[in-house]
């Protein structure tokens, strides 16, 4: 079948950017990506590009490309299910916080809403493709849900995963390394439902890099691949604390393991940790299907990663803390980035969250400054944690435009996302306008520490 109108549900950090790459490199066919979130299409449709509802380099071009022409935001769910032939469902999956599987499990709410809301609506046959992370058997559930609640139509239900990096994500899905399609190719509407899909990427992919496997498949392996890039990041941050304790230097390490043919350089950044809304989530899924399965040593296994993640930020808090001479009480301290990575103003499980929340619980004010995250976010973030009242939050944490005001004045600087600019900075005057000793605590590694030791900093880095 050769589809010509597609719908996404979803308008979040997955579903907009791909579907405008999908609608600028395919503009044959119709592309509507609908929310019920009228604030996000709003900004999606804003005539002003810088005030898309996501930052992602490169995304604003391609938006103004399609836009209007094939590509379409809209509120409109029902309209935009009906005329569809194929249906992305790329809704939010956050972890569980009730019931069975609380703090592991995916939340499919809103997948289910999603499925529920296509069966009754859907009047024609439809391709439904899981666009969202999803635990192994999801689709199974979606097959289940249509075929019962439908209006008597044929469902294909397809796997879809993304595979996109913050920061990256248009050059990822313009130059993906793969593309993974799972589907039922045991039945001749399976297979037309897969090669439906196959053609639209290979618009701009090439095929070798387009795989077809079984659903099942397709499913797992987002979840591992996420988990074998986590297990590297939390690996090279448990040595960095042995090279801390003994004198090696991790970048050293890093650079030196990096270079076997068989490890490779790449996630082997020692770091505060690691953030955003894959990670973690994917990893406590995996635990959860392993431990319900009854495979707890493969469930323990993969939970360490978390564990050692969630050290590395608590490690990097109380650094802070006994360097401060024990106490932060009444001290300001001045934080470079709150996103979860540069590139982004995504900040899902953002290790300045946690770090901030351990050092707010010592009663230090935060000043901070990002690019690209709003105060709103911020504050967002840390009532979220429920770890104080929402005015206790607003009176500790303050937020500033501009880099240098965030750091004037203040007892010591916390680096958390490792954005360029940070680099080019006039450190003499921030040295100058601090108080003293000044302090620099580079969550990230990306400072010149040799620089910043000559000018007077007192540097602490990651892993030397």
């Amino acid at each position: 079948m050769k589809v010509k109108s597609i719908c996404c549900i979803g308008a979040g950090y997955v579903g907009g950017p791909t579907m405008s790459v999908i609608a600028q490199k395919n503009p044959n066919i119709k592309v509507t990506v609908v929310d019920l979130n009228a604030q996000r299409i709003s900004d999606w449709n804003n005539d002003d590009l810088s005030k898309l509802p996501i930052y992602e380099p490169g995304l604003d071009e391609v938006v103004d490309e399609a836009r209007g022409r094939n590509l379409f935001f809209s509120t409109d769910v029902d309209k935009a299910i009906h005329e569809a032939q194929m249906i992305f469902i790329s809704v939010n999956t956050p972890t569980k916080t009730y019931g069975a599987g609380k703090g592991m499990a995916a939340d499919l709410k809103y997948v289910e809403l999603c499925a529920r809301q296509i069966a009754k609506i859907a009047t024609s046959d439809k391709i439904v493709v899981e666009k969202s992370t999803l635990p192994v058997k999801t689709a199974e559930a979606i097959q289940n849900i249509l075929d019962n609640t439908g209006n008597g139509v044929n469902f294909q239900i397809l796997s879809n995963p993304e595979f996109l990096a913050e920061g990256t994500a248009m050059r990822d899905l313009a130059i993906p390394d793969r593309v993974l399609i799972g589907g039922d190719s045991s039945t001749e509407k399976g297979k037309k439902a897969i090669q439906s899909l196959v053609d639209i990427y290979a618009s701009w992919v090439p095929h070798k890099n387009i795989l077809t496997t079984n659903v099942w498949s397709s499913e797992l392996s987002k979840l591992t691949a996420n988990a074998f890039l986590a297990q590297r990041v939390s690996s090279i941050n448990s040595l960095s604390e042995l090279c801390e304790a003994t004198g090696a230097n991790i970048q050293e390490v890093a650079r030196a393991i990096g270079m076997d043919s068989r490890i490779g350089p790449k996630f082997l950044q020692a770091s505060v940790g690691f953030g955003g809304s894959c990670f973690q989530k994917d990893i406590l899924n995996l635990v959860y299907i392993s431990k319900s399965l009854g495979l707890d040593e493969v469930a323990d296994y993969w939970h360490q990663v978390i564990l050692m993640n969630n050290h590395q930020r608590d490690r990097f808090a109380k650094n802070i803390i006994k360097t401060l001479y024990s106490t932060v009480n009444g001290k300001t301290i001045s934080f470079l980035g709150w996103a979860f990575k540069k590139d982004t103003n995504d900040t899902r499980e953002s290790a300045a969250i946690y770090v901030a929340d351990l050092l707010m619980d010592e009663q230090a004010t935060i000043k901070v400054y990002d690019p690209k995250v709003t105060t709103t976010q911020m504050q967002s973030d840390l009532n979220y944690l429920n770890s104080r009242s929402e005015k206790e939050n607003a009176n500790l944490l303050k937020t500033e435009s501009n880099p240098y005001v965030a750091m004037e004045g203040v007892h010591a600087i916390a680096v958390l996302t490792e954005w360029d600019e940070f680099k080019s900075y006039d450190w003499k005057l921030i040295y100058k306008n601090m108080q003293k000793p000044a302090f620099v605590f580079d969550g990230r590694n990306v400072l010149d520490r040799d620089a910043l030791q000559t000018i007077g900093f007192i540097y602490k880095g990651i892993g030397f």
